[in-house]
């Protein structure tokens, strides 16, 4: 089978994919993977030095669990990828009785590397209060310190994961380490704290509304209370009881979808009985904790790991996105800042993949990869191979396959093709706008919702009515971490589409071909008889039998809408308000006799909290106030779509790279 049709099993390089350490947990290893797991873990014993449990000290006393791997009879100092995580790296499988899946150290000591994977503090057995993404990037700061000083390094480290195993990276990079000299960032948006116009402190905000996903993940993470080992254990007795405890505390399960509708929204941990820690209570670390009350120019944000646009960042870069993640708009503009701030020759070293699958889920694609209900196609590519030839060009000074890949790697769904460009969006890429039009009468797909080419000379208001207490509810979309609340990926609309509290505009359909490939602009003219309140908006490909699969989706607090570090400003009864969202992003080609779609609410609940409505800190709220809102459209209100369009042979199939 060529290399290209490989499917690459596991996370790229990194820790333990969270459906793994499900399985692990639960015991049900079948025999053949258990003699799997004992054959890497042989092999890894025969091809390196292995030295786990390696407590390293952190500049203020607190000690990291770190395991490392590096190559035996190495002819001489090696490079290092480094892995730092806040999930369980455990060598040893407690509930199966075997070794954990070795796979990632053993690949990387077998092509020369040294593999050090580390816990974050306050996780498993390294020590400290835990704080999303560390205290202020001193952690790995000094981890990188550390490592390079070994004598068997050849002083250059890099980085690679995703999720919480990436979205330290950036902040990392920005402290300037000599020894730092590569990142491969996979799913890294929560670690982006503000890169204009994204304005969502690591994914905390979407809008200035706050997306409920780090309330479930939260609840298994800020373990502050938690069984530890002495500090004066032995490294060889901390290895020995590592067969028998891995520390992974076991929750009792939550049902999200139901869990996530307590209102004050403050309280939902504390419902739950979940563990005391960052979301709602205060503690000592930097940042202070308490997250939920914070708004989104809070001065905690900026005391965290967070990386933000005034921060340097000159670091070769290799970033993976997905469509389907919570994140991909963010990530996509720090990647188009790197490019445009970093110095002329590391400006030209950024190389970015975007996939279209859900969260960390690059090498789950298939021959036929459904994300959702949408089937996207043969979505494969040999990420380990783009990983490593990466490392070995920075890491190792070698050439590779890296020296011709293009910048910018894209699927496009619909086409169902990898395409590659030098920038992005593509060259050629062009703005179109419709307009939002209709009799008065949007409401549902029954309505008589458009999207014209010309704004229309009256203005017939779309009005509909916003209860927070029956919210429009998540249908699929682009999120990860909700639990059973929201299931990510792109799904047919149309039963949310019966709703009234839904707006909905439709195209006439394309007459030919239309790949729709970039930031996407919602500008609405909007109306309130509440003093706040939020407007959504759900950008859908529409297929000629009806099926309406969303691409994109996104929200805006009206409060925000001069600005997240401006004063709030409230709405008045009676007065209209152009409101601008942050751009949505996508690769989709509408094929002829497809048409495009946008949906305009005021909640997408549990994916985005609820807007009480009453204009207080809805975080502590219980009690919410109906909302009588509308959308006005004409050439006084100019309601609008703005999509980036590319003409067909601007870009180039990049098939023979997968």
């Amino acid at each position: 089978m060529n290399a290209h049709r490989r499917i690459v099993l596991g996370a790229v390089l990194a820790v333990t994919a969270a459906t793994a350490i499900v399985r692990a947990q639960q015991g049900t290893l079948t025999p053949q993977e258990r003699d799997r797991r004992w054959s890497l873990e042989r092999e890894l014993e025969a091809n390196a030095v292995i030295d786990r449990k390696v407590m390293m000290p952190m500049r203020d006393g607190v000690r990291l669990a770190t395991d490392i791997y590096r190559p035996k009879n190495a002819g001489g100092k090696v490079p290092i990828v480094f892995v730092r995580t806040p999930y369980n790296f455990n060598f040893w499988d407690v509930r199966n009785g075997v070794p954990a899946d070795m796979t990632a150290a053993l690949t990387a000591v077998k092509r020369g590397y040294a593999y050090i994977v580390q816990n974050e503090r306050g996780h498993f057995f390294s020590e400290g209060n835990y704080d999303i993404l560390g205290p202020p990037r001193t952690d790995g700061y000094d981890a990188i310190d550390w490592m390079s000083k070994q004598p068997w390094s050849n002083g250059k480290v890099g980085t690679t994961g995703c999720s919480s195993t990436a979205e330290y990276q950036m902040g990392i990079a920005a402290t300037g380490h000599p020894a730092y000299a590569a990142m491969n960032v996979q799913g890294f948006g929560a670690g982006v704290g503000r890169v204009k116009p994204y304005y969502e402190q690591g994914n905390w905000y979407r809008g200035g509304a706050v997306q409920m996903l780090f309330i479930t993940w939260l609840y298994g993470e800020q373990n502050q209370v938690r069984p530890m080992f002495p500090s004066n254990a032995s490294r060889e007795d901390i290895i020995r009881a590592s067969k028998a405890f891995d520390l992974a505390q076991q929750l009792p399960p939550v049902d999200w979808s139901k869990a996530l509708w307590h209102l004050p929204e403050q309280d939902i941990l504390k419902a739950v009985d979940a563990p005391h820690g960052i979301f709602a209570d205060a503690m000592p670390v930097e940042t202070g904790g308490r997250m939920i009350q914070r708004t989104p120019n809070d001065p905690a944000w900026y005391k965290g790991g967070l990386y933000h646009d005034d921060m340097p960042l000159n670091l070769p870069g290799l970033w993976f996105m997905s469509w389907y993640d919570v994140s991909v708009g963010p990530n996509l503009a720090l990647y188009n800042h790197t490019r445009q701030t970093a110095t002329p020759e590391i400006a030209k070293q950024q190389w970015a993949v975007i996939a279209p699958v859900a969260h960390c889920s690059y090498t789950r694609a298939t021959e036929d990869t459904i994300v959702g209900e949408r089937s996207m196609g043969d979505a494969r590519l040999d990420y380990n191979e783009i990983v490593y030839s990466f490392f070995d060009k920075f890491l190792k000074g070698e050439s590779s396959r890296l020296d011709s890949m293009p910048k910018v790697t894209y699927y496009t769904m619909g086409l169902n093709k990898w395409q590659t460009t030098d920038t992005w969006p593509p060259v050629g890429a062009q703005p179109t706008t419709f307009y939002l039009s209709s009799g008065g009468k949007a409401n549902s797909l029954t309505g008589d919702g458009a999207l014209v080419a010309a704004a229309p000379d009256a203005d017939r208001p779309d009005a509909f009515t916003y209860d927070p207490m029956n919210p429009v509810t998540s249908y699929g979309g682009n999120v990860c971490c909700t639990g059973t609340a929201v299931q990510a990926g792109s799904f047919d609309q149309r039963k949310m589409e019966a709703r009234s509290d839904i707006l909905v505009y439709t195209s006439e359909p394309f007459r030919e071909g239309t790949e729709i490939t970039g930031p996407i602009e919602p500008t609405l003219y909007v109306s309130s008889d509440a003093k706040d309140t939020d407007f959504t908006v759900k950008v859908i490909d529409v297929y000629p039998d009806g099926r309406a699969f969303n691409l994109d989706e996104s929200i805006q607090r009206m409060r925000y809408r001069d600005g997240y570090d401006k004063p709030l400003a409230w709405m008045e009864a009676g007065k209209v308000y152009k409101v601008t969202l942050q751009p949505l992003n996508t690769s989709n080609y509408f094929e002829a006799g497809h048409r495009l779609r946008v949906e305009v609410s005021s909640s997408n609940f549990p994916r985005f909290d609820r807007n009480l409505n009453t204009g207080g800190n809805n975080y502590d709220e219980t009690t919410g106030v109906v909302a009588h809102n509308g959308v006005h459209h004409s050439k006084l209100y100019p309601s609008q779509l703005t999509v980036t369009v590319v003409k067909r042979g601007s870009t180039t199939s990049v098939a023979q790279q997968r």
